[in-house]
Protein backbone atom coordinates (compact mmCIF):
# COMPACT_ATOMS: atom_id res chain seq x y z
CA UNK A 1 0.00 0.00 0.00
CA UNK A 2 1.89 2.80 -1.17
CA UNK A 3 1.17 6.30 -2.92
CA UNK A 4 2.45 10.09 -3.22
CA UNK A 5 1.46 10.47 0.42
CA UNK A 6 3.36 7.58 2.03
CA UNK A 7 6.46 8.49 0.05
CA UNK A 8 6.21 11.96 1.60
CA UNK A 9 4.97 10.56 5.20
CA UNK A 10 8.25 8.02 4.61
CA UNK A 11 10.77 10.81 3.69
CA UNK A 12 8.71 12.81 6.95
CA UNK A 13 10.13 10.20 9.17
CA UNK A 14 13.52 11.04 8.90
CA UNK A 15 13.48 14.69 9.10
CA UNK A 16 14.23 15.41 12.85
CA UNK A 17 12.49 13.92 15.91
CA UNK A 18 9.52 15.90 14.93
CA UNK A 19 8.69 14.92 11.57
CA UNK A 20 9.21 11.38 13.33
CA UNK A 21 6.42 12.29 15.66
CA UNK A 22 4.31 13.99 12.55
CA UNK A 23 5.00 10.56 10.73
CA UNK A 24 3.51 8.00 13.03
CA UNK A 25 0.12 10.07 14.20
CA UNK A 26 -0.57 10.72 10.70
CA UNK A 27 0.51 7.50 9.07
CA UNK A 28 -2.12 4.84 7.85
CA UNK A 29 -1.15 1.99 10.53
CA UNK A 30 -1.25 -0.82 7.69
CA UNK A 31 0.95 1.28 5.56
CA UNK A 32 4.13 -1.22 5.28
CA UNK A 33 6.06 1.40 3.79
CA UNK A 34 5.61 4.64 6.21
CA UNK A 35 6.12 1.44 9.19
CA UNK A 36 9.19 0.57 7.75
CA UNK A 37 11.31 3.89 7.21
CA UNK A 38 9.64 4.67 10.66
CA UNK A 39 11.41 2.04 12.11
CA UNK A 40 14.71 2.68 10.67
CA UNK A 41 14.16 6.49 11.42
CA UNK A 42 13.85 5.71 14.94
CA UNK A 43 16.66 3.54 15.27
CA UNK A 44 18.63 6.71 13.18
CA UNK A 45 17.03 9.12 15.90
CA UNK A 46 17.96 7.55 18.65
CA UNK A 47 21.96 6.79 17.43
CA UNK A 48 21.99 10.19 16.91
CA UNK A 49 20.67 11.42 20.35
CA UNK A 50 23.08 9.40 22.14
CA UNK A 51 26.32 10.23 19.86
CA UNK A 52 25.16 13.83 20.76
CA UNK A 53 25.41 13.15 24.57
CA UNK A 54 28.52 10.66 24.39
CA UNK A 55 30.88 13.30 21.83
CA UNK A 56 30.29 15.85 25.44
CA UNK A 57 32.27 13.58 27.42
CA UNK A 58 35.12 14.11 25.15
CA UNK A 59 38.37 12.17 24.36
CA UNK A 60 37.76 8.54 23.11
CA UNK A 61 33.55 8.73 23.58
CA UNK A 62 33.60 11.80 21.78
CA UNK A 63 35.96 10.13 19.01
CA UNK A 64 33.75 7.11 18.44
CA UNK A 65 30.29 9.50 18.56
CA UNK A 66 31.94 11.66 15.97
CA UNK A 67 32.52 8.38 13.69
CA UNK A 68 29.22 6.97 14.58
CA UNK A 69 27.49 10.24 13.78
CA UNK A 70 29.34 10.40 10.36
CA UNK A 71 27.56 6.58 9.78
CA UNK A 72 24.02 8.11 10.77
CA UNK A 73 24.23 10.73 8.26
CA UNK A 74 25.05 8.46 5.36
CA UNK A 75 22.40 6.25 6.59
CA UNK A 76 19.87 9.33 6.84
CA UNK A 77 20.44 10.30 3.50
CA UNK A 78 20.52 6.59 2.21
CA UNK A 79 16.91 6.20 3.87
CA UNK A 80 15.63 9.12 2.78
CA UNK A 81 16.63 8.78 -0.96
CA UNK A 82 14.79 5.11 -0.26
CA UNK A 83 11.99 6.79 0.92
CA UNK A 84 11.75 8.54 -2.33
CA UNK A 85 12.21 5.96 -4.63
CA UNK A 86 9.13 3.96 -2.51
CA UNK A 87 12.18 1.18 -1.66
CA UNK A 88 11.41 -1.00 1.90
CA UNK A 89 14.92 -2.81 1.51
CA UNK A 90 16.58 -2.41 4.89
CA UNK A 91 19.38 -0.14 5.79
CA UNK A 92 22.77 -2.12 6.89
CA UNK A 93 22.92 -2.71 10.52
CA UNK A 94 19.56 -1.09 11.38
CA UNK A 95 17.14 -1.58 9.19
CA UNK A 96 16.38 -5.19 10.67
CA UNK A 97 15.61 -3.86 13.83
CA UNK A 98 11.79 -3.14 14.22
CA UNK A 99 9.85 -0.81 16.81
CA UNK A 100 6.93 -0.57 15.41
CA UNK A 101 4.42 -2.94 14.49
Amino acid sequence: MEGQGSKGLAVLSYITWVGWLIALLARNKEDTLVKHHLNQALVLNLLSTVCGFLSRLGSVFGWIAGIVSIVCTVFWIWGIIRAIKGSEEPLPFIGELRFIS
